[in-house]
């Protein structure tokens, strides 16, 4: 120990001395020491607490927090928004509690300065696994046997956990973080590992094994590699497994006295003593007596996480020393996981409801409801070395209310994450008492009056069968009926095709008629359906298929005479075909309307910009080109203006169907708005054929245009540009030929269209 540290240490130790003194007679305790001194009874009375100590280990998320004044150490559960670091000095005020070690419970921490941490002990696995370093910080030297990434306790926050041998003995430790890369370079290694020395504990707060709080990995030092990887081992056949198994067993026995309050002869034994109790596991068949006073014998083991002596003999001591069985309800039974207090091995009552007994080989069951969950009572069968024969089972009325008193067993081996099933083992029968005989009208007498009214009561239930078989054969059908017309409907959302859809109404028509021939013939030529081939025997059913405007759409027909029925549902049937008829005229009208011009029937400027796009990617894949003819009529408002807006939409329409005549079966003519128009030219091999259409359609105009009585001169100003020698894009070559059409104008601007005398 440095001198520095050493006179830190000491300064820190008679400062606590002196507070301690100082303290009133009835005022807090204020010494780490004097805490961890405290009896039991004494901490239980939830005496208040006001010590200076420095942290060693904080887990805020768990409210775990370690802190050391001089050798002296405790645990405090703690309740802070303070993110402490080890070496912080802080003052605890709390009550205490008692446990395995006395410790303190806290929601008021306040810092005081950062400082030192206490120098580690150095530690071997007796110190640790007697409690005599419990709480402190340590440094112990191990073997790392394992390594894993796991979630903590009680969050799913990663940490590390590591299995270790410390002088041939197992130990785990819970290092902060989750560093995946580090671990495999630990295996087999020999460390020096510096944390904080815990425990696993049992219900019961009975220590079952040792656990090191390791704030990182940096708290962990490699003195010697594993020489070998572990995963270059060779691999060992499954049945040659055991020739890697040794273990040396220096486990020391151990002597424990209490009252024997279960006994199975060959197989083990409870002894309890006040509020701890202890499974013994022994194979002598000698018997003893319930209530007497008793020793054992045996090595400490754990099994599953519970604490048992094992390989043990117990001697009675022939003193009767009765233990009471206090009686619980389910829930104080089945918590008791987060306290000291809990009811692993003792004797215990408790009252329930028989709701099925269960005759086994080795052992009778009594199943109970209490507290509204079910719980187990269980009497094991004696050995056949000791009994000739396996007793009677104890017959009990089923509903009965009983109390039982027994050995509470755990069966899930974590129980301080909530509640946990339990069962209770029974001595006798005698440890069952009915309390209370079942109700009279209990499940056995119901069967008897059910029985009864049975014989009464058949033709209605014969006759409620058939109605109800009837009923769902009548709701089946109705629901696969509008099964079928759901899938019909979602069809039609979906733009499949008119025949697989009328093909569909068609096969919903027959199942409804019992698998009658049913098709239709539209007006379009379209035709679903089966018709058969001979309907001379048959009688033919047909529904007109009518429009919502009154006009007829077509006939649908229906084989077999099935009264008023068949009408009903060709009348349905014809329902749909006029829905899908009318839906597809809509779909077709709104796509002609999203690419065509309304007035002049020409292709829309939507059109022409996706006609444009698309022969860019073509001629991409082909490095062909195309040209883009940008055409503008000149003095189209004049026409407006003097003739009015029904002479001008006219002359639109004349001007397009004009030029649509000049231009070849792949060229695109389309309406970009108002007086503008645009050809996308295809199929050409250079820029003087994309001029020459361009004159071609400016000479169109050479001829004027006659509406009704009116003679219009019309001209128009062509420009045109080519991909991709004036544009990559769409908009370049649109503005391309728009500039040089422009320019076209600009030098025409002189001429205007002449408005000719009316004839």
């Amino acid at each position: 120990m440095h001198v520095k540290t050493w006179v830190v240490v000491v300064g820190l130790q008679l400062g606590a001395v002196a507070a301690a003194w100082a303290v009133p007679p009835h005022g807090p305790t204020s010494t780490v020491a004097a805490i961890a001194r405290m009896s039991r009874p004494e901490a239980s009375r939830h005496l208040p607490v006001s010590v200076e100590a420095v942290v060693t280990y904080f887990r805020s998320y768990d409210h775990v927090l370690f802190v050391q004044d001089g050798p002296a150490a405790i645990y405090v559960n703690a309740t802070t928004s303070l993110n402490l670091r080890p070496g912080d000095r802080v003052l605890v005020r709390g009550i205490t509690h008692d446990s395995f070690r006395n410790y303190v419970e806290s929601k008021e921490i306040v810092f005081l300065r950062h400082g030192p941490l206490p120098l580690p002990a150095e530690a071997g696995y007796r110190e640790m696994i007697r409690g005599g370093v419990d709480c402190r910080l340590v440094r112990v030297r191990a073997v790392v046997r394992s390594a894993e990434i796991v979630p903590s306790s009680t969050r799913l926050i990663p940490a590390t956990a590591l299995r270790l041998l410390v002088e041939g003995e197992q130990v785990d430790a819970e290092v902060g973080g989750s560093d995946a890369a580090a671990l495999p370079g630990l295996l087999d290694a020999e460390v020096e590992i510096t944390g904080v020395v815990s425990g696993h504990f049992d219900n019961k707060m009975q220590q079952t094994g040792v656990l090191l709080h390791v704030g990182s990995l940096r708290d962990l030092r490699v003195l010697h590699r594993s020489t070998a990887d572990p995963w270059s081992l060779a691999v060992t056949p499954m049945d040659r497994v055991v020739t890697h198994y040794s273990i040396l067993d220096r486990t020391e026995r151990t002597r424990v006295r209490g009252t024997i309050t279960y006994s199975l002869p060959g197989s083990g034994a409870v002894l309890q003593d006040g509020t701890r109790s202890l499974w013994i596991t022994t194979d002598s068949f000698q018997p003893l007596r319930v209530g007497d006073l008793a020793d054992a014998t045996g090595f400490p083991d754990v099994k599953n996480g519970f604490l048992s002596l094992t390989r043990s003999d117990v001697r009675d001591r022939l003193i009767p020393a009765p233990v009471a069985a206090p009686l619980y309800t389910w829930r104080a039974l089945a918590e008791g996981g987060n306290s000291s207090h809990g009811h692993l091995y003792d004797l215990v009552s408790m009252e329930g409801q028989v709701v099925a007994e269960v005759r086994q080989a080795t052992q009778d069951e009594y199943i109970l409801s209490a507290d509204g969950h079910l719980t187990s009572a269980i009497y094991r069968h004696p050995g056949s070395l000791v009994h000739a024969s396996v007793p009677a089972m104890r017959g009990i009325p089923v509903g009965s209310k009983v109390r039982v008193t027994g050995i509470c067993m755990l069966t899930d081996a974590d129980p301080f994450l909530g509640d946990v099933p339990f069962n209770l083992l029974l001595r006798s029968y005698d440890d069952i008492t009915v309390m209370a005989s079942p109700p009279w009208l209990n499940v056995r007498h119901l069967i008897y009056l059910i029985a009864v009214l049975a014989a009464c009561m058949f033709l209605v239930v014969a006759r409620s069968w058939r109605m109800e078989r009837r009923m769902r054969q009548q709701t089946a059908d109705m629901a696969a009926v509008e099964s079928r017309r759901s899938r019909i409907l979602e069809a039609m959302n979906a733009g499949e095709s008119q025949d697989a859809i009328l093909h569909e109404i068609c096969e919903l028509v027959s199942f409804q008629l019992q698998g009658a021939p049913c098709w239709c013939e539209l007006s379009n030529g379209a035709r679903a359906g089966w018709k058969p081939d001979r309907m001379a025997e048959n009688r033919v059913a047909h529904c007109p298929v009518v429009a919502g405007s009154g006009a007829m759409l077509g006939t649908l027909f229906a084989a077999g005479d099935h009264g008023e029925k068949t009408t009903a549902v060709l009348w349905r049937g014809a329902e749909l075909i006029v829905l899908e008829t009318e839906k597809s005229r809509l779909h077709a009208d709104l796509v002609y309307r999203s690419e065509f011009d309304l007035l002049t029937e020409i292709h829309n400027r939507f059109s022409m910009e996706r006609s444009i796009d698309a022969l860019i990617d073509a001629a991409q894949h082909t490095r062909g080109i195309f040209g883009l003819i940008y055409a503008d009529l000149d003095g189209f408002k004049a026409v407006n203006d003097r003739n009015g807006h029904g002479v001008g939409d006219r002359y639109l329409q004349a001007v397009a169907l004009r030029l649509k005549g000049q231009l070849r079966s792949g060229d695109t003519l389309a309406r970009l708005g108002g007086d503008e128009f645009a050809v996308s030219v295809t199929q050409v091999q250079s820029r003087a054929e994309v001029e020459a259409i361009a004159r071609r359609l400016q000479h169109c105009f050479d001829d004027p245009f006659t509406i009704d009585t009116i003679v219009i001169a019309g001209r128009a100003s062509v420009g045109f540009a080519v991909y991709p020698e004036d544009g990559a894009t769409r908009d370049d070559l649109l503005n391309a030929a728009d500039r040089e059409m422009y320019t076209q104008k600009r030098a025409r601007a002189e001429l205007r269209p002449r408005l000719v005398t009316r004839r």
